[in-house]
């Protein structure tokens, strides 16, 4: 298994967990950033499926790039939501480093296309 794989898996577990697992303290984080639960739950579904996109990339990689490129994104925009509230740099260690697997991810995605 290679390193992107491994990120892969890591990416999508981890996203698995927080988004099922500790539902509740996602909750929570939102009312604290001022975002509606709409779009708590387009976000939520957006990092599930993306999560699923990359586990499918394990057996078919041309499926890999853009969803790693989405949830670097995503990633980054939970960086900002942690800074705006001003939330000890601690709590943003995870998105950062899930976006920063995520742009790996899609760096080696996108040499594997050319």
């Amino acid at each position: 298994m290679t390193w992107s794989a491994v990120a892969q898996v890591v990416i999508a577990a981890s996203v698995a967990f927080v988004w099922i697992v500790r539902l509740e303290n996602v909750e929570r984080e939102f009312i604290e950033y001022s975002v509606p639960p709409l779009v708590r739950n387009a976000v939520g579904a957006a990092k599930i499926a993306l999560a699923a996109f990359l586990l499918a990339g394990l057996r078919h990689p041309d499926l890999v790039l853009v969803p790693a490129m989405l949830m670097a994104l995503l990633m980054f925009a939970a960086l900002i939501a942690h800074w705006r509230v001003r939330h000890s740099w601690q709590r943003s260690i995870p998105a950062l480093v899930l976006m920063l697997l995520s742009v790996a991810v899609a760096a080696q995605a996108f040499q594997g296309l050319h």
